[in-house]
């Protein structure tokens, strides 16, 4: 197989993940945009995947000479960046990364995957030590001096498949809720996947209340949420049942040891209108002594979901975490202000999530087809910053 270039990703982004006309026609809001949009948006992925956080870089690379192994068609300016992220359509660009993912299970990607997970979770990104846009509530010390102000969002991912693909996010202002934003985010999402793209929603414990639940139904989700303190009586039922029981089940999970409780019988609250609420609860010792105790709740039936299975979903919402929040963070410029305008903040999220998508499709099972091992993020990087240099002209031995 051929080595990864820009130009390859390119035509498999068009190709097997059904984005050809995504690329071409963004959604551009500009009414006499001069340089095409399919090179700025182009731009704007592979500076993404070259971990190039600012539009000076960008603009840094489309201005050299590696502007034709990147296959952007013209050169540019930062501010053309800005002009354009501030008029782009962000619905266009959401659909667009449904439509990889859904050519992604079309191909077979998430065939080893009994079930298909969605993980919903809060984070900031985006700080400013002034206020400079609606969407910037203040962040504080102990004391609640104000440090600065940043942005708030909800991200969506599948999980649960091998594969972390980031699908969208939500942001909220001062004075709203993650929970709303969320809802609004997951109904969005199984809008556009369509009900049987995805089998359930792995959420934290602050989502597990009755609106929550009942919203994640009525879509057509099973759940898998986190038991906290924020349901005390029954954190407490489920402790006093597994207290004085002997685990059911013992098993490895990698190097730890994990021995799990389960009862599906347990009463629900008031406003919940499940019948009864199945609770599993796990505790997990790992080779330094370290033992992680949790409890989950789900409405899924014992008859077809296993204390196992549900474990593993369980886990799974960590991906958000991990290969989310922490990865676009720390390596992807997700948190990075390129332009501070409420619209293109939103597109920037966007095109970031859609970005990390493709370069895992493209990674873990394009580029992995036949013999070939998986290749990791940072070899992909080193080959397609390898692949932007101009080769330097023989020089002549004149001894």
């Amino acid at each position: 197989m051929k080595g990864p270039t820009p130009r390859r990703r390119k035509k498999y982004t068009a190709k097997c993940l059904g984005l050809k006309s995504y690329l071409r026609s963004p959604g551009d809001g500009r009414t006499q945009g001069r340089i095409p949009a399919s090179a700025l948006l182009w731009a704007l992925l592979m500076g993404v995947l070259l971990r190039r956080a600012a539009f000076a870089g960008i603009e840094a690379l489309v201005c050299s000479r590696a502007r034709r192994a990147l296959d952007v068609s013209q050169s540019f300016g930062d501010d053309a960046l800005s002009y354009f992220t501030e008029r782009l359509d962000p619905a266009v660009t959401r659909q667009a990364a449904i439509t990889a993912v859904r050519h992604a299970k079309r191909h077979k990607a998430f065939d080893d995957c009994p079930f298909i997970g969605l993980a919903l979770d809060g984070t900031s990104a985006g700080r400013s030590r002034k206020k400079i846009c609606p969407l910037c509530p203040p962040y504080r010390n102990k004391q609640r001096e104000i440090l600065g102000y940043h942005h708030q969002l909800v991200l969506i991912s599948v999980v649960g498949t091998g594969l972390t693909l980031p699908l969208g996010v939500q942001p909220y202002g001062p004075g709203e809720s993650e929970y709303p934003a969320g809802g609004k985010l997951l109904r969005r999402t199984v809008g556009n996947t369509g009900r049987r793209f995805a089998d359930d929603v792995v959420v934290d414990g602050e989502f597990a209340t009755a609106p929550c639940l009942h919203a994640a139904g009525d879509l057509g989700l099973h759940v898998v949420a986190r038991l906290k303190d924020n349901l005390p009586e029954l954190s407490a039922a489920a402790q006093q049942r597994f207290r004085h029981q002997p685990p059911p089940q013992v098993f490895r999970h990698g190097q730890d040891r994990v021995a799990i409780w389960d009862a599906d019988d347990f009463d629900p609250w008031q406003t919940l209108r499940w019948e009864t609420v199945r609770v599993v609860r796990y505790r997990q010792h790992k080779p330094d002594g370290t033992v992680v105790e949790a409890s989950g709740l789900t409405d899924f039936p014992r008859s077809r979901v296993s204390r196992r299975a549900i474990f593993l979903m369980a886990k799974s919402r960590w991906e958000v975490e991990n290969q989310g929040f922490n990865d676009a963070k720390n390596r992807y410029g997700f948190e990075h202000i390129c332009h501070h305008e409420r619209k293109s903040l939103l597109l920037l999220w966007l095109l970031a999530c859609l970005a990390l998508t493709i370069a895992r499709l493209y990674r873990v099972r394009y580029l992995h087809r036949g013999t070939h091992p998986v290749r990791t993020a940072i070899e992909l990087l080193l080959f397609l910053q390898l692949s932007l240099g101009t080769p330097l002209p023989t020089a002549t031995d004149s001894s």
